[in-house]
């Protein structure tokens, strides 16, 4: 049964009023499968190092990095051998696209500013972030994200043997990176950009739909509904009230 909005908007805010800021210690190397977190959330690191495969592509974080994740994301994570430790801090739940990956100049700061001011640490912390510059990709698979990403991302099969590969061994060693396969990897970062188009507000829900590459949009109401759990005119209508609050903080949700 999907929940009422107004009650899943005010479960986010209560969850993001009772957690504590608190650092982590990742597991060494291990491979955590694919696995999607409905609040948007930063994840700092504080120590070591981990890769992750997902809604931007395959980034490696390392010390004073953050990778920064809007709602409803997904992703796979392969943590180092060293010693990781991050600490993870909620993002306003509306529509904007973060940078992938940033850098803080003093991330002990803000660890010790959690502490007594968690909402302070999550001001000081957007204000203060340098995004980083998106580097090409070299790796395939990596390419191939970033082609899916795209609102005019082409079908898989032509893709492969555009760059002399067979639609099963792309599909393969696509799902062994991400986690998924380049089908639904595309379809997830789909229905994502039609959620942000949604929540913005402005153009009709026809229009989005075709902006956003569907057929049309039953096809996008299926696949938005699918994704967050509530039709897009719902979103639409929660984007336009004040009182929703859908810009309120969320708390991250764990990694498994």
């Amino acid at each position: 049964m999907v929940r009422p909005i107004f009650a899943l908007l005010a479960a986010a805010r209560h969850r993001a009023a009772v957690i504590l800021f608190k650092p982590s210690l990742l597991p060494a190397s291990t491979d955590i499968a694919r696995h999607h977190h409905h609040e948007p959330y930063a994840t700092i690191v504080l120590a070591g190092a981990y890769e992750e495969a997902g809604d931007s592509g395959r980034l490696t974080a390392r010390a004073g990095d953050v990778l920064l994740h809007g709602p409803f994301s997904a992703h796979r994570d392969r943590i180092s051998g060293a010693r990781t430790v991050v600490i993870d801090l909620p993002l306003p739940f509306d529509g904007r696209e973060w940078p992938a990956r940033a850098r803080i100049a003093d991330p002990d700061r803000l660890v010790r500013l959690a502490e007594r001011d968690p909402v302070g640490a999550v001001t000081e912390m957007i204000a203060g972030f340098d995004p980083a510059r998106a580097a090409e990709e070299e790796e395939w698979p990596d390419q191939l994200s970033l082609v899916l990403r795209r609102s005019a991302a082409p079908r898989i099969g032509e893709w492969a043997a555009a760059h002399g590969r067979s639609r099963e061994h792309v599909s393969r060693s696509f799902e062994k990176l991400y986690g998924v396969s380049p089908a639904a990897y595309r379809a997830d970062c789909q229905a994502k950009r039609a959620w942000r188009l949604i929540v913005a507000g402005g153009d009709s829900l026809a229009g989005i739909a075709v902006e956003a590459g569907y057929a049309d949009q039953s096809h996008m109401t299926r696949a938005v509904t699918k994704l967050t759990g509530v039709s897009p005119r719902r979103w639409r209508g929660v984007a336009g009230s004040d009182k929703a609050g859908l810009g309120c903080g969320a708390g991250p949700m764990l990694r498994n």
